[in-house]
């Protein structure tokens, strides 16, 4: 059973369109109206464009539109890229409406439309998601996201943005009603938050490494240390589920820097390492391993 109050409505309004239009990136003025959070205003044709752009839709995503009024940003995706697409909304009313829609543009088989709560809808397997809600409404949903999206997974918001969780990029795009739309963009950040520990062969012998992150979204922060030696760890590039860093360190008297990649899966870390003053060196796999009881959520708020 829906919970009025919670689950993410959408409902017409005549004429709201251009009343509400977002220009200045603020939440709408209006109460709520029928138990919904957010009201149905259509996303105008300039903006999907972009959003789908932003987001670099190829073959072979899944793309999920959370609520998805008339069905039309997941009508674009399934008819654009061939590829398949999910909308969820909570009205019966915009979901007969997308699915009619979807039946004249000739793309029924390839979309699906699902009457839900988004709070309890589950989109795990997306590889995309977009959004036209409310920066009140994304900042409730951004732990459910940042816990069940896989880390890659891009994400688009028209108008509205994530709160404290800055955009890794930002469009504005001009519609034919002559108003200015943001488009924001993130890349859902692996979880490296935690104790982290690995070997590396240092002559004849292992030579241990520790690293301790703590992590704002997709910016993380690390030291460490190596034996007996602190370790500076800097130029921390997190995409996705991809880290780079490099790491300095004091050996036989001398600073030695190293160039670290890998790519993040639960609590290890697998990848190569190469020395930072040799580009021309060979790599050398490492493996890290969290310690998983140091892990923390990505939004505190969960």
């Amino acid at each position: 059973m829906m919970k009025k109050n919670v689950g993410l409505g959408i409902f017409v309004l005549a004429g709201l369109l251009t009343l509400a239009s977002p220009s200045s990136l603020q939440e709408f003025p209006w109460p709520q109206f029928k138990g919904f959070d957010v009201p149905f205003v259509p996303t105008p044709t300039e903006v999907v464009d972009e959003m789908l752009r932003l987001a670099d839709v190829k073959a072979g995503d899944v793309l999920y539109d959370l609520g998805c009024g008339d069905g039309r940003i997941v009508i674009a995706a399934a008819k654009r890229f061939g590829i398949r697409a999910v909308g969820i909304d909570i009205d019966p009313v915009r979901i007969s409406e997308s699915n009619d829609n979807a039946a004249i543009a000739g793309v029924a088989g390839k979309v699906r439309f699902i009457q839900q709560n988004l709070f309890e809808a589950d989109f795990g397997d997306a590889t995309v998601v977009t959004m036209y809600l409310l920066t009140s409404v994304n900042r409730r949903l951004r732990p459910k996201l940042l816990a069940e999206l896989k880390p890659g997974t891009r994400l688009v918001s028209h108008s509205f943005d994530m709160g404290d969780w800055r955009p890794d990029e930002t469009s504005v795009v001009t519609t034919s009603f002559d108003d200015q739309r943001a488009v924001y963009y993130w890349v859902v950040p692996a979880n490296l938050t935690g104790r982290w520990e690995w070997d590396l062969a240092d002559g004849p012998r292992d030579r241990h490494y520790t690293l301790q992150t703590t992590q704002q979204f997709q910016v993380v922060t690390a030291s460490g240390t190596t034996g007996d030696w602190p370790l500076n760890v800097n130029d921390i590039e997190l995409a996705g589920d991809v880290i780079k860093f490099r790491a300095d360190a004091e050996a036989d008297g001398k600073m030695v820097s190293f160039l670290y990649e890998g790519k993040v899966q639960g609590h290890t870390i697998a990848g190569t390492v190469k020395p930072a003053d040799n580009p021309k060196a060979p790599a050398v796999k490492w493996k890290a391993a969290r310690d998983p009881k140091t892990a923390e959520p990505l939004d505190k708020d969960i």
